[in-house]
């Protein structure tokens, strides 16, 4: 029997006895800050920012070591003490062992629920969790359930501790931060309010206050509270065995006051009588708040059974009507994990790259990769309001073509890095242009190339090599021009100046330098000679697509130019002889960095749009001759494959050495997709993938074979256990665009192959040992690890809706190019997806009675509402924006029949 069952269409799952598993934890948050983690003890923790933590930060390995949860606790007449989370001395004993209680979860988007049944104490207790979307407060609903033939006599306590202050305090002034506690307990719950945040780069005034609040589900009040954790333990005591429950201790009443400990949320309640088969609620609210009023309203918003049951189902429905897309196939479950893949970019917006157990670094915010690569996801899901946010994005670019790393809170505000260090990753000039590709195809606006936005601006100047002297932080973060003007440029400049300057910024081997690290972060030990072959690959595609971008510009708009600063004629130098010459291109990028230093000098210039196109496919084209000839390595046979990177010695990182085979996937990957690897390459290097790469045990494919060394003139990613995180473990990422990249080229078998593994080892429990989604990883065992915050997802949901199901913009129109394989139908020949286009929600049904593969059939017939679709040269059905604008229905039906 399959330990983890989905219960629904929208993915809720269930799945018994879950805290026999390790490292579990689940996702709550609202849209207005506050973000929680909770595992089957109920532990993990609260926080709305890096500032502002209302429980315990938690990483990974505190999951199994902490038994500070959020705890229920019922003591009988007799002494016996039972825990709804499961975290008493007692029921941790009794685990593995006939006596262990019978618990499951069951859960859903931002909803969790844990039952438990004593099989000594004959109670079932059930726990919901949830955080209502508008609101920084996390509701617990507790039911206590006799299970015995006779009347049952319990006193329930409540237990939560309240850490109360910045997750830098946990090992820094833990001790010494605690006595800046100021606790009051009040008639249904306790309050804690430290006087102040303590920073000695410079404490500041604190105004949040972290409260726990309680009733009974008739509205009883506690009768007595244990406002510090010393009171409630005891003397001796622990969070499993604490001397106020064992002990049926009394605490102090509403009004008392504490100071200077470390705070608790915990208070009893009045004994309560339960007859047999009788059930009783309770409900415990946690949150933090910048006032007393604010609280007092949070508390008779959900302080009834009705409220709280009214809330959750209005939670419920706001995130499974955000998860737009849906997905049905040949197989359930892959549908029901999709729904949380495409809830997963959700996670991911809400909760940063921090903020959850495995993910324990960082301070909360996105960094420019992420930043762009979720803009994939809500352009298919919720596309409104997406084209400001693209222009707003744009304004993080300097004008040397290097970018802010780390983004503010809310669109357009960016900061230098974190710490203060100029690093350059060399990737990040791709994803802008991808984003802006996508928007472009799915809305048809490619007027959006012209809209003018500003620079960024700050010290960091040739690209991240020089300190710029006469910029100081009262100048502002904005570039102007030497008369003082801020000055705004075109998306188009903005995409030319990242696109060019990567092209001039080149290693000895005339290929892009790696400079601080590109898509993998982990290869940051090569600033000085490494070079990345892989991204090279990828930029040519870039420079394809840009060329093809402004030829639509030119038709659509009717624009014969575009005026660009003068500083880019430097930039615009086509002699191809240059091209070859790598010092010759460092040195131009020298001239034109140093051109822009400061300011710019604000003078213009004309250039044919037709001739920028023209200068941009010859670059793509002289770097995909130069890529073929000099970097691919013969694997013999049927194999072959290209090498990915340069090291910090200038040496070939990948092929055949005295004893062992090197190879990378990233270099594969962008080779394809780049459009540098021909049909045949491509061929060789699934081959050589499938031979060196390929693990279906543990999810698929590796991202590198074992080098055996720790290549400190690399990364390091060579320093981590084969097998862990970038150094060998199967990579969701990089693994999902292979599949982009193989599809994307027609190679949809193998495409589905590095997908359908992922899914499957994702959905098998008892390899991955997560909940459904996709991690960032599947380590040497198969456990997938660091969970849910992951740009994979976005990337699958966007291969399954616009290669898989073929269903995509192209300059607005709708497009029908399926590549599905005949396994993904459903026993009557019928794979459908359902999505968002143009505003309107659209099904697309596709018909394969014969079951064929990708490759087999052709689209002999595609009808939407009545309307016959015409099929383009490349044999896809098109449904032109026109037609599909003049549909008056917000919902829309295509169907499409394949022979």
């Amino acid at each position: 029997m399959k330990h983890l069952q989905f219960i629904d269409e929208h993915g809720s799952f269930s799945i018994e006895q879950p805290e026999n598993t390790s490292y579990l934890y689940f996702p709550l948050a609202s849209e207005k800050g506050l973000k929680s983690s909770v595992t089957p003890n109920l532990g993990g923790d609260a926080k709305i920012d890096q500032e502002t933590f209302l429980l315990e930060p938690v990483s990974a390995e505190n999951l199994h070591n902490n038994r500070s949860v959020r705890n229920f606790w019922l003591v009988s007449d007799t002494g016996e003490v039972f825990s709804a989370s499961g975290a008493s001395a007692e029921q941790e004993a009794a685990r593995f062992t006939e006596l262990q209680d019978a618990s499951r979860i069951t859960a859903g988007f931002m909803w969790h629920s844990m039952e438990r049944i004593s099989r000594s104490r004959d109670v079932r207790t059930a726990v919901t969790s949830f955080i209502p979307v508008k609101d920084n407060a996390e509701i617990m609903y507790i039911t206590v359930r006799n299970q015995s033939d006779s009347t049952k006599t319990l006193i329930p306590f409540a237990a939560v501790p309240v850490y109360g202050r910045s997750a830098d305090n946990i090992r820094d002034h833990r001790n010494v931060t605690s006595m800046l506690h100021r606790i009051r307990t009040e008639s249904h719950g306790i309050l804690v309010s430290p006087t102040m945040s303590f920073d000695e780069r410079g404490h500041r005034p604190n105004s949040m206050i972290y409260y726990v609040y309680g009733c009974s589900g008739a509205g009883e009040a506690p009768e007595s509270f244990f406002p510090t954790v010393e009171e409630f333990l005891g003397e001796g005591g622990t969070y499993t065995h604490p001397r106020a429950v064992c002990e049926r201790r009394t605490g102090v009443p509403a009004g008392s006051s504490a100071a200077g400990r470390e705070a608790m949320g915990a208070f009893r309640f009045p004994e309560i009588h339960l007859a047999p088969g009788e059930e009783t609620d309770y409900i415990l609210i946690l949150g933090a708040e910048d006032n007393r009023e604010s609280i007092s309203q949070i508390y008779e918003k959900y302080n009834t059974p009705d409220k709280v049951k009214k809330a959750l189902n209005e939670t419920r429905s706001w995130w499974r009507e955000k998860v737009n897309t849906g997905f049905h196939t040949g197989d359930a479950d892959f549908d029901r994990l999709m729904k949380w893949i495409c809830f997963q970019p959700f996670l991911r917006r809400l909760f940063g790259c921090s903020f959850l157990p495995h993910h324990d670094y960082g301070r909360g915010g996105r960094g420019w990769r992420d930043l762009w690569q979720d803009c994939l996801s809500l352009l298919l899901m919720d596309p409104d309001g997406v084209g400001q946010m693209i222009e707003k994005n744009f304004g993080g670019v300097r004008i040397d073509g290097t970018n802010a790393t780390i983004i503010g809170e809310g669109d357009g505000n960016f900061i230098a890095d974190r710490n203060g260090i100029a690093r350059v990753w060399m990737d990040h000039a791709l994803w802008p242009q991808m984003t802006t590709k996508l928007y472009i195809d799915q809305t048809g606006d490619v007027d959006i190339l012209n809209r003018k936005v500003p620079y960024f601006k700050d010290a960091q100047t040739c690209r991240g090599t020089q300190t710029d002297g006469q910029w100081d932080a009262g100048q502002g973060s904005l570039l102007r021009t030497k008369d003082g003007e801020i000055y705004t440029g075109s998306i188009l400049e903005h995409l030319l100046i990242q696109q060019l300057t990567a092209f001039y910024e080149v290693g000895s081997h005339n290929v892009y330098r790696l400079r601080g690290a590109d898509w993998n972060d982990a290869l940051d030990m090569a600033s000085e000679r490494g070079e990345s072959v892989a991204f090279t690959c990828a930029y040519a595609g870039n420079l394809r697509d840009l060329a093809s971008m402004i030829r639509l510009l030119e038709s659509r708009s009717g624009e014969k130019e575009t005026v660009l600063p003068e500083e880019l004629q430097i930039l615009l130098n086509g002699d191809a002889g240059l091209f070859e010459d790598p010092d010759a291109k460092n040195a131009l990028l020298e001239d034109y960095t140093q051109s822009c230093r400061h300011r710019i000098s604000g003078r213009h210039f004309s250039i044919p749009l037709s001739v920028l196109a023209d200068d941009l496919d010859r670059r793509a084209g002289w770097l995909t001759g130069y890529l073929r000839e000099r970097e691919w390595i013969d694997g013999g046979a049927d194999e072959g494959w290209f090498n990915s990177y340069y090291d910090n010695h200038g040496r070939a990182v990948e092929g055949f050495f005295p004893n062992e085979v090197r190879m990378m996937l990233t270099g594969q990957v962008f080779s394809i997709m780049g459009n540098v690897a021909s049909d045949e390459q491509i061929r060789r290097i699934t081959a050589s993938a499938d031979h060196y790469l390929y693990r279906k045990e543990i999810g698929g494919y590796r991202l590198n074979t074992d080098f055996h060394e720790l290549k400190f003139d690399m990364g390091r990613m060579f320093g981590f256990a084969y097998g862990e995180k970038e150094n060998g473990a199967v990579f969701s990422h990089m693994t999902v665009m292979y599949a982009n990249a193989l599809y994307r080229r027609g190679f949809a078998k193998e495409g589905w192959k590095a997908l359908k593994t992922l899914a499957e080892t994702a959905l098998d429990f008892d390899t991955s040992r997560i909940y459904p989604g996709i991690p960032e990883y599947f380590r040497s065992d198969g456990r997938g690890m660091y969970h849910y915050l992951t740009g994979a997802a976005s990337w699958f949901m966007l291969t399954m809706i616009t290669q898989v199901f073929g269903v995509r913009g192209e300059a607005g129109d709708l497009i029908f190019a399926p590549r599905l394989m005949g396994e993904q139908f459903d026993g009557q020949g019928k794979a459908s997806v359902s999505l968002v286009f143009a505003g309107k929600q659209i099904e697309v049904i596709y018909e394969n009675l014969e079951h064929k593969d990708s490759g087999e059939y052709t689209i002999s017939s595609a009808v939407c509402e009545g309307y016959q679709l015409q099929t383009d040269s490349a044999g896809y059905a098109v449904l032109p924006r026109k037609i599909l604008d003049g549909f008056s229905g917000e919902h829309l039906r295509v169907t499409v029949t394949l022979n």
